[in-house]
Order: C-alpha cells, then structure tokens, then sequence
C-alpha cells in the first residue's frame, strides 16, 4: 500500500493527535483494572459525584483509529461537563491493532460494562441507567456495544460521535485498508476482507429491540462523512429504534476542534441523557 494512503487515511489525521501533557482531574480515581487479557492489564479511571446516589452512569470509550489512544486521548472534552452535571463516570482503555486483531478491544468494552455493573454500589451506579459514549473509533465500538449487547452486557442508551457505523463504505471511499487492516489481520483488500468488514459493522446488526442512540457528528467531516450517520438512523429507525443525530455545522472530525464554533453540543447530550436515562 502506498505511503501516502497510510498517511491520509481514517483517523490518522494529525488534529486528532493525542494531549502529551500529564493528566489530571479532581476527584478523579486513575489506573483501576476492569480486565486482565493474557498479560495486558485493562485499567479505568473513575468518577464519582459527591452525594448519596445512585447516579446516571456513562461509560466512555477514546478513538485513534484502533491502533493509538488511551482513556484520556481525544474524548477529554466531556469529562469536565459530565462531572459538572453530577454524572458517575468511567473512561476505558483496550487492546490497541495491529498488535490486538478484532474482536479484542469489542471484547475489551464488553469487560468494561461488565465491571462497572459488578461495580454499581462501589460507584453510585444505577445498573439499569449506564450509557456508553464514544468518539471515532470508540463510536464504532460503542454502536457495535449497543447492536450486539445482551443481559450483563446491555446498556440503556448509546452515544456515538462521528461514527464509522458502516466500514465497507468507509474504505469504498479511500479504496485502502489503512489502520482497519491491522484490525481485522489482513493488509490485503480481497473477498475476505470486505467480508470481515461488513461483519464488524454495527449498521449489520441492526434489530427491534435496540437501546436509544443519540449520535453527534459534524457536517464537514472529511474523514467520517455525517452520510454515515444519517444512514445509521434510517435504518435504525426503520426497525422501529429510538435514533437521534445531533449535527454540528461547521464540525470536522475531532471534537477538540468543536470550541471556536460556538457549538451547544456538550449540553444537547447531557439533556438527552437525562431524558432517555430518567
């Protein structure tokens, strides 16, 4: 594969870079470990409001293309708003391609649900009222949470921000694997591949039944065009889900990018948060 289309392709851009600066937050419990995968220790860092609980609940899942990122990459923007609106919090990491093929890190965020719900009365949790948010690849990875989650692993609403939902006509359009090849173990774009591909992706595996979706997604992305999620919602919608899509004009990809719009994003999401978790 050509350089250039590494270089260009989904998710490797550098205004989605990681923050090399140490991280802190107030009241924030770091480095837990949710899961033990072979010798690769899976660790959270935790929130919990002040006060008697239980709280609404979200669980959030960083981007980076399946190959970069940890729990404080790219998705940071909302840890201060949730805080502020009295939300129990969690922010994972999981097993990273190439060196990590698909189903790890899906595998990983199931773990996640799991512990947290394990969890409950350690944190404030209410079981019954935890969403999933997650940006980019973690959009996929939530919405894949959310199309296939059943019993212990099930959640009650599912935010995704700029979701790659459909991964055949992500790489249609660079007609290169890119990143994704490391995720599903091939570098060759043949029957196979684009097999793996439609199987992995959560618009596949829509059905009745479904968790509310509320996806958030700007209008001049380049890298996940917001195409996917309007076709997300119609599908979701024609299986008689609750989908919703909350567009950002002006938005590329990356929320860090999304405070010189002017945008109310942070606060149209915790509102519906709070009535789709009430």
């Amino acid at each position: 594969m050509k350089r250039a289309a590494l270089l260009t392709f989904l998710f490797t851009i550098v205004s989605h870079a990681a923050d090399p600066k140490p991280f802190n937050f107030p009241g924030l419990k770091q480095d837990i470990e949710f899961a033990k995968a072979g010798d690769v220790s899976l660790t959270l860092d935790a929130f919990v409001p002040e006060g008697e609980g239980p709280f609404l609940t979200c669980i959030l899942v960083h981007g980076g293309g399946f190959t970069k990122g940890d729990k404080h990459s790219f998705i940071k923007p909302l840890f201060e708003p949730l805080a502020k609106a009295g939300f129990t919090w969690f922010t994972i990491n999981y097993r990273l391609a190439p060196q990590h093929a698909w189903p790890a890190c899906a595998d990983d965020v199931a773990s996640a649900i799991r512990w947290v719900k394990a969890h409950a009365a350690e944190y404030k949790v209410d079981p019954k009222r935890i969403a999933l948010i997650g940006e980019s690849a973690g959009g996929h990875l939530v919405s894949w949470a959310g199309v296939t989650g059943e019993g212990d692993t099930r959640v009650a609403a599912v935010v995704p921000f700029y979701p790659p939902q459909d991964l055949v006509v992500q790489v249609k359009r660079r007609n290169a694997l890119g990143g994704l090849g490391g995720l599903i173990g091939t570098e060759e774009l043949n029957d196979a591949a684009w097999q793996k591909l439609a199987d992995i992706s959560p618009i596949n595996h829509i059905k009745p039944g479904l968790p509310p979706f509320l996806q958030i997604h700007g209008d001049k992305d380049e890298t996940v065009p917001i195409s996917q999620s309007v076709a997300f919602e119609k599908k979701m919608k024609a299986a008689g889900n609750a989908c919703e899509t909350i567009t950002v004009p002006g938005g590329v990809h990356g929320m860090g990018g999304w405070a010189k719009l002017g945008s109310d994003y942070q606060a149209q999401m915790i509102a519906w948060l709070r009535k789709t978790l009430k």
